[in-house]
């Protein structure tokens, strides 16, 4: 059998940016697999305070040149690469002008939220999914990180469900306390569908709230990692009453324990990992 192929999407990973503790775990578990045998691929934005010099950010030719319709709107597409040098590990970056080319990733200067903050979460889920089709690389399992990837397990279990580069993966979503006390709109879900999609199959966004984001995201994941200490109750329960398979959180970021959970769901032996 070939390498296990494992891609991760996230809005935040060492040393490129570093909100939260997502860009630790995104950082070390991705080398941490590939150093246990895996095939590793990591996509993020390239938000505006990622300083492309200094990070040795160049444009993927073959791959940028894509539109994400967002509405009426087509949206170009940019893909950008960086090499981690000691982990041997690429990082591909999303980049768009309007959406990413900000001083500050989700808040104005002023601590506002960003009123299209739910357009550039769109745009980045479309565009993740796009950009691996690109690559003509069919992962294994699809590890979502942070609330910004929440679209993507509902549109690679409607849209993409037969699509031959997602067909057979299975997908996980971390859920943590990066949370916001603001909702993405209530145009969000109705802006979410794609081409081929029911409105339904996005209606469990509707509420916008981090909470209903989550809730949703973890509906349509094959399993689920409790990646921080403090996660909402009301997360946790809803988690628990789902029935999925979870990887309860672990303070030492044993990887063994994340190797073993990535096994099982590759594995379709779907049993709860304590």
């Amino acid at each position: 059998m070939g390498k296990t192929k494992l891609l991760f999407i996230t809005h935040e990973m060492s040393p490129f940016l570093e909100l939260t503790n997502i860009s630790k775990i995104t950082r070390q578990l991705p080398q941490a697999m590939q150093d246990k045998g895996f095939e590793i691929r990591i996509l993020m934005p390239r938000f505006g305070s990622i300083n492309e010099r200094r990070n040795r950010l160049h444009e993927v030719i073959r791959l940028s040149g894509m539109n994400i319709v967002i509405g009426e709107t087509d949206n170009p597409l940019i893909i950008k690469v960086a090499s981690i040098p000691a982990a041997r590990m690429q990082v591909y970056f999303l980049d768009n002008e309007d959406y990413f080319h900000r001083k500050y990733v989700f808040n104005d200067a002023k601590g506002k939220f960003y009123g299209d903050n739910d357009e550039r979460t769109i745009f980045f889920c479309k565009g993740a999914l796009e950009t691996v089709k690109k690559l003509g690389w069919a992962p294994d399992i699809v590890h979502c990180h942070g609330w910004m990837s929440a679209l993507v397990p509902a549109y690679l279990k409607t849209n993409y469900k037969d699509d031959p580069t997602f067909k057979d993966a299975k997908i996980i979503y971390s859920i943590y306390s990066d949370t916001y006390p603001e909702t993405l709109g209530a145009e969000f879900a109705k802006k979410a569908v794609m081409k081929g999609m029911n409105a339904s199959d996005t209606a469990d966004y509707a509420e916008a709230t981090h909470a209903a984001i989550n809730k949703a995201a973890i509906k349509y994941s094959d399993g689920v990692v409790i990646g921080d200490e403090n996660i909402d109750v009301e997360l946790l329960n809803f988690v628990k009453k789902s029935e999925k398979t979870v990887l309860n959180y672990d303070a030492t970021l044993d990887f063994e324990n994340y190797y073993n959970f990535y096994q099982e769901i590759a594995s379709d032996e779907l049993v709860s990992v304590a």
